[in-house]
């Protein structure tokens, strides 16, 4: 028998990761009935429904979701997908559950660890879940990574280089995402699923450095339970190296794992429906999943930077 289609709002309707979550709930046979978005530049949203109540106001986004709360009929909206800026996740997954719906998280859930603590203390009070956006762990190369790392010998420790540049231009410092009070900075807005990842798979974190720190760029060292981490995340075009400039490449995202590429460029299409359809399965990735990488990246913001050593630093700040 088919379940009768849930009820989904989006907050965050007009940002780059949103098609991803209208998709996905698109593709679960679910129905997007609501959504939110400061800008109304949205007509993405006529490409999976036409029947979407758009607001550019959260008050009354906010008053509409009581609303149907209230209704007789199982109108209420029971899943709340939130694509909003980093250091709106918090609130925005405190409004999904105080209106009866689950939270489903884009990364990084939240900026602060403690955050998690107060979150965890709502989900027991109100009975719904919050889950997170981790949908690297659903990517069919890194499971077989994180299979066959978890069937080695508990003592072998392999060695990792992480390097990942995306180029951006003078409006992403000038948006909430050159702000560390509102992204937490590079490492937490563009590294924080390749962190996740790395803990996933390698093992819990021993030990971090910083390197290198400033708005466009980061580096430093992790050592985890089984591996030693040098990574290097930049969103200034000036790191790429000269080959991929001249091949016209905007990004480089390269995992070499024992001095070999980890290759898992294919596949990112549909990650999100997986996720998605997982927790519609009663499975899904949630609030004690995001923790390790949640303290990481803040270990990492409020670290010292330190020179480390050849053997610590990444190879493009040696």
């Amino acid at each position: 028998m088919n379940q009768k289609p849930k009820n989904f709002a989006l907050i965050g309707a007009g940002g780059y990761i949103a098609p991803r979550h209208m998709k996905a709930i698109r593709d679960t046979n679910n129905r997007l009935v609501a959504a939110v978005d400061k800008t109304d530049s949205v007509g993405i949203l006529d490409s999976y429904s036409f029947d979407v109540a758009f607001f550019t106001e959260f008050e009354r986004f906010d008053r509409h979701a009581e609303k149907l709360r209230r209704q007789v009929n199982d109108a209420r909206i029971h899943y709340v997908s939130i694509c909003s800026p980093n250091y709106l996740h918090d609130a925005h997954i405190r409004f999904a559950l105080r209106i009866g719906a689950d939270a489903i998280c884009e990364k990084p859930l939240v900026l602060n660890p403690w955050n998690l603590d107060a979150l965890a203390e709502l989900e027991q009070e109100t009975g719904r879940k919050i889950y997170n956006i981790l949908q690297l762990r659903v990517h069919p190369a890194i499971i077989a990574l994180h299979d066959k790392i978890h069937a080695e010998s508990n003592t072998k420790k392999h060695d990792i280089d992480l390097t990942y540049i995306t180029s951006r231009g003078n409006w992403y410092f000038t948006s909430w995402k050159g702000d560390i009070q509102k992204s937490g900075g590079v490492a937490t807005n563009i590294g924080v699923h390749f962190f996740d990842m790395l803990i996933w798979i390698f093992g819990s974190v021993l030990h971090q450095e910083i390197h290198l720190v400033n708005d466009a760029t980061m580096a430093g060292y992790i050592e985890l339970e089984h591996a030693r981490v040098r990574w290097f995340l930049s969103v200034d075009s000036a790191t790429l190296p000269p080959e991929a400039f001249g091949a016209g490449k905007t990004t480089l995202r390269s995992i070499t794992v024992d001095g070999e590429e980890f290759e898992f460029s294919e596949g990112f299409t549909d990650l999100h429906t997986v996720v998605y359809r997982e927790i519609l399965a009663g499975g899904g990735f949630g609030l004690e999943d995001a923790r390790a990488s949640i303290n990481l990246v803040h270990d990492l913001r409020t670290a010292p930077t330190v020179s480390g050593n050849t053997i610590t630093r990444h190879p493009k700040i040696q």
